[in-house]
């Protein structure tokens, strides 16, 4: 199975399970082994689905200014949950071809692998939402026909995402493109490095 299809099976898995209960308090029930790439894989898409709705939540113009506050932390809270997952992913990589030579021409990739999964994670749910546009009944044709026309260019990215991964990682296993992940450096998450943080000490 192409690793693509992997990916996009257990996302499509996932947005389903957290669609249940369309709750962002509602707990992950992953049905993978721990520690397994696919564990890691459905944990990815859980965080981006949560944070999904965060991003919904948050641009209520009625929000409470606390709870606001609140959603913020648990934004931020996510962001960096999900930039760790994906470093995790891409050691899963590195370590899979770790004893792959490669080639003297060989060169290296805009973005490592973990990194596109990552986009990959973010338009199934981009895909599940405009689909359920797409079904809405209580809209305008022209609103119709603008969700469907988008949905049509998501499941064709999706489709050539899909082709870029599997093609870096043929790539990276036979050496003509090799890995090297340089891990986020968010400044303003260290209270060394946030001036507005280490001011106040």
């Amino acid at each position: 199975m192409a690793f693509s299809n992997l990916c996009n099976s257990i996302f499509e898995k996932s947005v389903a399970d957290y669609h249940v209960t369309d709750s962002v308090d509602a707990p992950m029930n992953n049905p993978y082994e721990l520690k397994t790439i696919e564990y890691y894989l459905y944990l990815k898409n859980w965080i981006d689905a949560v944070q999904w709705h965060f991003e919904d939540i948050i641009r209520d113009p009625q929000i409470e200014p606390n709870a606001a506050l609140t959603l913020k932390r648990r934004i931020d809270k996510s962001n960096q949950d999900r930039t760790d997952l994906v470093e995790l992913i891409d050691s899963y990589f590195l370590d899979k071809y770790k004893d792959v030579k490669p080639m003297a021409e060989a060169t290296i990739n805009t973005e490592s692998p973990a990194w596109a999964i990552d986009r990959l994670s973010i338009l199934a749910l981009k895909i599940y939402h405009m689909q359920k546009e797409v079904e809405r009944t209580d809209t305008t044709p022209e609103h119709h026909a603008q969700c469907k026309a988008k949905l049509d260019i998501l499941l064709e990215q999706k489709q050539d995402l899909s082709s870029a991964i599997d093609q870096l990682l043929a790539d990276i296993e036979s050496g003509k493109k090799y890995m090297k992940v340089y891990k986020q450096m968010k400044m303003y998450n260290d209270p060394a490095l946030n001036p507005v943080l280490y001011a106040k000490r």
